[in-house]
C-alpha cells in the first residue's frame, strides 16, 4: 500500500512515535508499504521555523530518507486538483495534501479532524 503522511505524522515517526495510534504506526512500519513525505510538508516545515512557530534544527529531507519514507514531489497535476475544491480547512498545506492524495489516488494519514469533511482516502 501507498500512504501520504501529514506533516503532524512526519514529526511525530521521527520524534515521538508513541503519539501515533498502533494500527497507523504498524502501516508506516510494514516493510511492504511505501510511505511518501510530500515536498509540500518540508515547505510547511521550513516556512513554520523562518516565521519561529517552529524549530527545525535538521535537515527533514535527509531525516525522512535514513527513516525510510520516500519524497514525493508536488506536481502541476496535483495542483490541479484545487480549483473545485471546497474551503473546509484553511490551511494552504493541508488543503495541497489533500490535492496531492485525491490527484494520486493515495490515501493520507493524518489525525485532522477537519481531513474528513473532503473526499479523501484517510488512514
Amino acid at each position: 500500500m501507498k500512504i501520504i503522511i501529514d506533516t503532524h505524522i512526519f514529526l511525530w515517526a521521527i520524534s515521538e512515535p508513541e503519539k501515533i495510534d498502533p494500527h497507523k504506526r504498524a502501516a508506516l512500519e510494514t516493510a511492504t508499504n511505501t510511505v511518501y513525505v510530500s515536498s509540500i510538508s518540508i515547505v510547511e516545515l521550513m516556512i513554520k521555523s523562518s516565521l519561529g512557530k517552529l524549530q527545525v534544527n535538521f535537515n527533514p529531507v535527509e531525516v525522512a530518507e535514513k527513516s525510510g519514507f520516500e519524497m514525493l514531489d508536488f506536481s502541476a497535476g496535483d495542483g490541479l486538483q484545487m480549483k473545485d475544491m471546497p474551503f473546509h480547512h484553511k490551511d494552504p498545506f493541508d488543503r495541497m495534501l489533500i490535492a496531492q492524495s485525491n490527484a494520486r489516488g493515495i490515501p493520507i494519514m493524518t489525525n485532522d479532524g477537519k481531513f474528513k469533511l473532503y473526499d479523501c482516502k484517510i488512514i
